[in-house]
């Protein structure tokens, strides 16, 4: 019973970051940070980030750590499961390559305001198309191989295992408001690109010159 009670307690605080971190990624809030702030949402993407870092901390010390291990893989499958653990995060290293990082952190909207530079309908990032790299594969890559980073691990606790469950749910409900917003942004160009590469696992294989095509 206590079991039962300790993964609500996670579940509900894992609703109150994941509710909390796509409320605040929302262009509905952008637009009224635009309305009180201006062009100061430049400093929005860190300022989103670095809290919800700060959030997701307290969400981890407050989930309780029940001592129940569901699995405890001895060697050799231990160090199997390790070499693939390090090969998904190769691949989730690869799949960055190919966006601008310092975008996604924030650092490059700062940047470009303190240059006079950035432009207000950006809103706090610059979208790009990308269909190069790791997107030729799946049109959300980083999220497929932070999937398989949580899920290889030579052991496996109560706590780890509902955490790597309920992040599995957020990618993919992330990645559907994700796409809203590219459709909104791209629209027809990304319409095709998202019948031509799977959505999340790269269950088929594309044109190697995808980045040249009419998309």
């Amino acid at each position: 019973m206590n079991l039962v009670i300790d993964g609500l307690i996670i579940l509900s605080l894992f609703l109150l970051f994941g509710v909390s971190h796509s409320i605040f990624a929302s262009n509905k809030i952008k637009f009224w940070m635009i309305r009180k702030f201006g062009i100061k949402i430049a400093f929005y993407r860190l300022f989103y980030n670095l809290s919800s870092l700060a959030i997701f901390y307290i969400f981890y010390a407050l989930s309780p750590k029940p001592d129940v291990i569901i699995y405890d893989l001895q060697p050799p499958f231990d160090i199997l499961v390790v070499i693939l653990q390090a090969l998904s995060l190769a691949g989730l290293i690869w799949a960055s390559t190919s966006i601008d990082v310092g975008e996604f952190i924030g650092i490059g909207q700062i940047q470009r305001y303190f240059k006079g530079t950035y432009k207000i309908e950006e809103l706090d990032e610059n979208l790009t198309f990308i269909v190069g790299g790791a997107f030729k594969y799946s049109r959300h890559p980083i999220y497929f191989f932070s999937m398989l980073f949580l899920g290889f691990r030579p052991e496996m606790d109560f706590f780890y295992f509902t955490f790597i469950i309920l992040s599995i749910i957020y990618f993919n409900v992330g990645s559907y408001f994700e796409e809203k917003k590219l459709i909104e942004r791209f629209g027809v160009r990304y319409l095709k690109y998202q019948k031509i590469v799977p959505k999340l696992i790269p269950y088929k294989a594309t044109k190697s010159d995808l980045a040249k095509e009419e998309i």
